[in-house]
């Protein structure tokens, strides 16, 4: 809060409450300010250019006040300089209720709120209207790209005063953009692991048909191979319906593994002869180019010689 905001707000009742509840000390500082905080900076305009709704309040002539929500675009409000704020009035209902106070008293309160990250920023001002028709211009800088709706006039307010006000009771809401956007990488793994699936069913059932003498001569295709362990010195064949890694751990090497779906790279070998099919979800070009996932990778050909 500023002195311009402190100066408005706190009016003679409002320091005598503050005094009575014990609070006046707390407040008394903003009385001595000589930043009186009436222009928008940097993280203003900024917050209000995200801003694709707001509150506002005016009071009628009978000294009634009325509330009303304000939306649109993100971007609706616009800041025209660190002074001046300004929105398109956009057709609604044509009650006009706030158009028709502002022709007695000029002055309007609005709280924009930042529901997701519990911000929210309170603006003080006093409004001009402008009718679409008289300045083109102003309507035209106005206006957002893409958004149809009929515009009545122009809102201009100048700001005297804001206060960012504490995040207390500020529950945590998101819109749809904001939970997509969230959500986007969980849906993007969810569906690589889908493919995964499908991928590793696939070869599941080419294996049992090979099994079965009834393999198919397309696709991605289990032959039997012979991997020559340097390390270990031992040579084992594997059977078309055996992982590479199924067949070293059954002729008890160890080997390091994880997943077994070729995801993590846990199982990745060096290899020094032959060469890799390569249907593992993890190594880059580099990589493959010298090593190999023995959990679902095969052969090219009919032998392999791996650093195990």
């Amino acid at each position: 809060m500023g002195r311009a905001f402190s100066d408005i707000t706190f009016t003679p009742n409002v320091r005598a409450m503050q005094e009575r509840m014990g609070s006046r000390e707390q407040y008394e500082g903003f009385d001595l300010m000589t930043n009186r905080a009436d222009r928008l900076g940097r993280m203003e305009a900024g917050f209000i250019a995200q801003a694709d709704h707001f509150y506002q309040a005016t009071v009628s002539e009978t000294g009634w006040p009325y509330v009303q929500h304000r939306g649109g675009p993100a971007g609706f409000l616009k800041v025209l300089d660190p002074k001046t704020v300004a929105f398109a009035d956009f057709r609604g209902n044509v009650q006009y209720l706030s158009v028709g106070n502002l022709q007695k008293d000029d002055r309007i309160s609005i709280i924009i709120i930042d529901y997701a990250n519990q911000m929210r920023l309170k603006l003080i001002g006093r409004v001009r209207l402008v009718e679409a028709a008289d300045d083109a211009e102003l309507i035209e800088r106005l206006r957002t790209p893409g958004y149809a709706a009929r515009i009545e006039r122009a809102f201009v307010i100048t700001v005297e005063g804001y206060d960012w006000n504490c995040p207390q009771h500020i529950t945590p809401r998101f819109t749809e953009s904001e939970i997509n956007a969230m959500t986007a990488p969980l849906h993007a793994q969810i569906k690589h692991l889908k493919e995964q699936l499908a991928a590793s069913s696939a070869r599941q059932s080419l294996s049992e048909q090979g099994a079965s003498g009834d393999l198919p001569m397309t696709g991605a295709v289990n032959r039997p191979v012979v991997v020559t362990l340097k390390r270990s010195r031992k040579v084992i064949e594997v059977p078309a319906s055996a992982s590479i890694l199924e067949a070293v751990e059954a002729a008890g090497v160890d080997a390091r593994s994880s997943c077994r779906i070729g995801n993590c790279g846990a199982c990745r070998v060096k290899v020094l002869a032959g060469t890799p099919e390569h249907r593992d979800n993890v190594l880059s070009e580099e990589a493959r180019a010298k090593e190999m996932c023995i959990c679902v990778s095969r052969a090219s050909g009919d032998t392999l010689e791996l650093d195990l």
